[in-house]
């Protein structure tokens, strides 16, 4: 398996199925995803200077009305958490500030999208609100988080983290032009190394690269697979077995997970660390969090594994 030369990964034009509203709204029907990405990749990204409240805005209201566009088709571009509020409560009163103020720090890179139930009662019902506040995360059309009362703003501010690194990584749609791609000698000599398969040599070349050009399009993501590959090829052949016997050994299982992904299982891979990190807390957790959402990159977000993992990711952190 050797890495072919990345273009730059756009998940909105790649996902292949969305959910839609049936009545007001139903997340579990799945139709029209192909549609709904389309429509987010031709709406403009979300703004972080547009009036709060506004279409488009990193800071949104939502209606029935808006409730596809706003949160269906915006969750293609970047994740939207949902604050489902009322007037009369006094708690939502306590988190909403918080939110909003977190989205506007976001700058774009997720959106909130505020639902008044009282005035919205599908949504709620839709939703299956039971109780408010209620924040609900959506991703790709579909639920991926969720948490229920006012809690603290650093357990908010964690909550967003969380989602966003385990979504985009940050990214913001639109946030730099892209220029028209143009073929790159340089790349030659790493692509000629993996051809010879000295992925020492191609790694250097790729490196070489990145020290003259820091934001390459296509070294950065072309470095990071070599160095998956050459971490598997050091992990050795039973690096599985090695993990199999020590199911809590975290460096054990991040190896494994680079021979799977080196090997072509990618499924494999993204499970192997799923269940570490369902299965651990605090630095282990976060160790396997972090080895994962690389895989994550070097796959790239066009390959349909990836959404599925990130959503089970979620899942499993919340």
């Amino acid at each position: 398996m050797q890495p072919n030369r990345p273009g730059r990964p756009d998940p909105r034009a790649q996902a292949q199925m969305a959910a839609t509203m049936a009545g007001a709204v139903d997340l579990a029907a799945v139709k029209a995803r192909s549609e709904a990405a389309a429509r987010a990749q031709a709406a403009p990204p979300p703004s972080a200077t547009a009036p709060a409240g506004a279409p488009g805005s990193s800071v949104v209201d939502v209606t029935e009305a808006t409730f596809q566009a706003e949160v269906l088709d915006r969750s293609f571009q970047v994740p939207v958490v949902l604050d489902l509020w009322a007037e009369w409560c006094g708690p939502c009163k306590q988190l909403s500030p918080v939110l909003e103020r977190l989205a506007a720090e976001g700058g774009g890179s997720w959106v909130l999208a505020k639902v008044d139930v009282d005035a919205n009662p599908a949504l709620a019902q839709g939703l299956r609100v039971q109780g408010i506040p209620a924040v609900k995360a959506v991703w790709q059309g579909q639920l991926v988080a969720e948490f229920n009362g006012a809690i603290p703003e650093q357990d908010a501010r964690q909550f967003v983290a969380e989602l966003v690194q385990a979504t985009t990584g940050g990214a913001v749609p639109g946030g730099a032009e892209q220029a028209p791609e143009v073929e790159d000698p340089r790349l030659d000599a790493a692509e000629a190394a993996l051809e010879r398969g000295d992925l020492a040599a191609a790694e250097a070349a790729y490196q070489a690269i990145l020290a003259e050009e820091p934001d390459h399009p296509d070294a950065g993501i072309a470095l990071r697979q070599v160095q998956v590959f050459r971490r598997a090829e050091e992990a050795g052949p039973d690096a599985l077995a090695r993990a199999d016997a020590a199911p809590d050994d975290v460096t054990a299982q991040t190896r494994a997970a680079d021979l799977l992904l080196g090997t072509g299982d990618i499924e494999g891979a993204f499970e192997r660390l799923l269940d570490v990190i369902r299965r651990t807390a605090g630095d282990e957790r976060d160790r396997a969090r972090k080895h994962l959402v690389e895989l994550f990159a070097v796959v790239g977000d066009q390959d349909p594994r990836v959404a599925p993992a990130r959503r089970a990711l979620m899942t499993a952190l919340f």
